[in-house]
């Protein structure tokens, strides 16, 4: 996998744009790669403007804010006039707020998801990476379903470009994001910092893969360069338990099991057993092929041998709670020290 595809002189759309995942993407993008311009794609006015005044690199003569919602397809289709480069990070995401509110889910990580590819295909964007997450693989919850029905579009909307091949359309999958809008890490912290003498946990025998913001902002770069359409990649990340989190917290701190919520999982997988046939090793990720290639410009198992992979052993799984990798209190504590309280 050593093909390049630099962002410089690029012009990058990122949906959802104001979230952690786009802030952080965005400043690497104009601080390190020098794109054409960037285009701040989002819903909410009053998060671009904060954005906007939260760091001088946000007020770039380069960045563009632009209102809309992914499920409006023609504002999709202004936005993506004269675009290269797409990373779609927008999504409804709560587990519980998914269960209580299935349409308005469907509504914006599936319908969403096929505006996305269809504007992409009708304004011939070159590239467009969507975000994933480890909920889409077997998943147990409307969040994770409604991910796996838009990972399948993104893959499947291969078949559709044309003799031109264009756009290319893959999938970066990965877990929680530390620190991220929404992670319990600055929940805790502020409920330590306001006196809490406990901290609950839903089951003392919860695992979780975790990534730094800037792992998977770069991750999603480096995939750029690489992908061939089609694929869906996973990186090799470190898996942690719960209970060492809330150590790394609050050392010493008491425990209150509360119970696991409707929706959610023990461990979590990013590979299953299933996938293991199409799964093709690399040296700091995995390449999922899509099971049905539809075209010859779609990677395929046989392409990415062909570049360096290597298949994975049958039985594969990707878990939480089998991972090699895992992080310790101690390694934790140092991840979380500069989170600020929510």
């Amino acid at each position: 996998m050593t093909s390049t595809f630099p962002l410089q002189d690029k012009v990058v759309l990122v949906t959802g744009g104001t979230g952690s995942f786009g802030k952080a993407f965005i400043k690497k993008a104009l601080t390190q790669h020098n794109p054409r311009k960037v285009i701040v794609f989002s819903r909410d006015e009053l998060k671009q403007w904060e954005m906007r005044q939260s760091d001088a690199i946000f007020d770039h003569e380069k960045i563009r804010y632009f209102l809309g919602d992914v499920r409006d397809k023609d504002r999709l289709m202004r936005a993506f006039r004269d675009v290269d480069v797409v990373v779609h990070a927008a999504a409804l995401k709560q587990v519980p707020a998914a269960e209580y509110n299935p349409t308005e889910f469907v509504k914006t990580n599936i319908h969403g998801a096929m505006n996305i590819v269809d504007a992409a295909i009708e304004r011939g964007v070159e590239r467009v990476i969507a975000l994933s997450t480890d909920k889409a693989a077997n998943p147990i919850n409307l969040y994770g379903a409604t991910k796996l029905v838009s990972d399948k579009l993104f893959v499947a909307g291969n078949a559709y470009v044309g003799a031109k091949g264009l756009p290319k359309l893959s999938v970066v999958r990965y877990g929680n994001v530390l620190g991220s809008r929404g992670s319990i890490v600055p929940k805790w912290k502020r409920m330590v910092l306001e006196g809490a003498t406990e901290l609950g946990v839903t089951d003392e025998r919860m695992t979780r893969f975790w990534i730094t913001i800037e792992h998977a902002t770069q991750f999603v770069i480096d995939n750029f360069a690489r992908m061939l359409g089609g694929e869906i990649f996973v990186p090799k990340i470190p898996s942690m338990k719960v209970t060492d989190l809330v150590q790394a917290i609050a050392p010493g701190i008491k425990m209150k099991v509360t119970g696991i919520r409707p929706g959610e999982k023990l461990h979590e997988l990013m590979i299953g057993e299933d996938d293991a046939r199409h799964t093709i090793e690399f040296a700091d990720c995995y390449a999922i092929a899509p099971q049905a290639v539809m075209s010859s410009s779609m990677a395929s198992v046989e392409r990415l041998l062909a570049i360096g992979g290597s298949r994975v052993p049958d039985g594969f799984e990707f878990r939480s709670d089998t991972n090699k990798l895992w992080l310790s209190s101690d390694e934790l504590r140092k991840l979380t020290a500069d989170i600020l309280p929510a």
